[in-house]
């Protein structure tokens, strides 16, 4: 079974000279490309790669703490939004599962 889980992060995106150059503070990521386009989307990338890697060395919820991230309180049911901020990239993290499992209670 495939399962994808979408995050909201922080971005910064500056031109510098013919570069564009992406970070991603709140992880302390950083990429670039040669348009604004190709910046966001290397960011992607790299968050992506970045938190697919903790998450398979059993490191993400270490990594997000240590990054100022918090779980959010109330139902599981209930879908939660946050604020929206001015400069924000969307990833999506696909997983895959595998063997037997069990839903979680509600």
């Amino acid at each position: 079974m495939r399962v994808s889980l979408e995050g909201k992060f922080p971005m910064v995106i500056q031109k510098r000279g013919k570069w564009y150059y992406s970070s991603c503070p709140v992880l302390d990521l950083c990429t670039q490309g040669e348009s604004t386009q190709e910046a966001k989307k290397n960011l992607a990338e790299a968050i992506q790669l970045f938190l697919i890697s903790c998450f398979e060395r059993g490191t993400l919820d270490q990594v997000l703490k240590d990054c100022g991230f918090v779980p959010l309180k109330g139902s599981r049911s209930k879908k939660r939004t946050l604020p929206e901020a001015r400069n924000t990239i969307n990833v999506s993290l696909p997983f895959v599962v595998s063997g037997d499992f069990q839903a979680c209670p509600t």
